[in-house]
């Protein structure tokens, strides 16, 4: 559970049954991807939102510090590293099923770090993605959450992810391949939307 500023100033407890993602919806960042190469995608438009799941474990509030897993180094990567991706959040405000939509919450979300061998069965690779995005802390969000009347256009914000106090991204919504309404009916065509999600 994280605690962010919400609405109005009050603190909002941020600990959602289920986290969401979506991959793959900026051409920018397929472009500079290191992992997305890996994974074999060239820079082809998804013909439909890419979704895979993360887990409640990775939130952490805004500013603390994002643990590199010590494990990683029995892996023996050829080039390890750390993916940084900024991103729009948002959280269901009401239960959403079935292409019926909840409120818009807005904060930067972070997903990190894939690794694929060549030989490696699709399954496998699955399993990697869902692991590497879940570990401990490598969801960063905050500082808080903005109500969907104080949003503005929420296809046109700024997005931008600083590592270390430097800026290593920078982009707007307007650049996503699948604009926000789309996506969140996708998602609740797919998966019940608890208040919260």
């Amino acid at each position: 559970m994280v605690t962010l500023s919400g609405p109005a100033g009050s603190p909002y407890r941020l600990a959602p049954s289920k986290i969401i993602a979506l991959g793959l919806n900026y051409l920018d960042h397929i472009a500079e991807s290191q992992s997305v190469k890996v994974q074999g995608f060239g820079r082809e438009t998804p013909k439909e939102p890419v979704l895979f799941p993360k887990t409640p474990n990775v939130l952490i509030g805004h500013g603390e510090p994002i643990l590199i897993p010590a494990f990683l180094e029995d892996y023996r990567f050829e080039e390890p590293r750390v993916d940084y991706e900024a991103e729009l959040a948002f959280v269901s405000a009401t239960a959403a099923v079935r292409s019926r939509r909840g409120g818009l919450g807005a904060h930067p979300g972070l997903h990190l770090l894939q690794r694929r061998e060549p030989e490696e069965p699709a399954a496998n690779r699955c399993l990697r993605l869902v692991a590497g995005k879940s570990l401990d802390t490598f969801g960063p969000v905050g500082p808080r959450l903005v109500a969907r009347e104080e949003l503005g256009d929420p296809q046109d914000l700024g997005i931008r992810c600083r590592l270390n106090g430097r800026v290593v991204q920078e982009s707007r919504t307007r650049n996503m391949i699948f604009p926000i309404p789309r996506i969140l009916a996708f998602i609740s065509r797919n998966f019940t939307l608890e208040e919260g999600t």
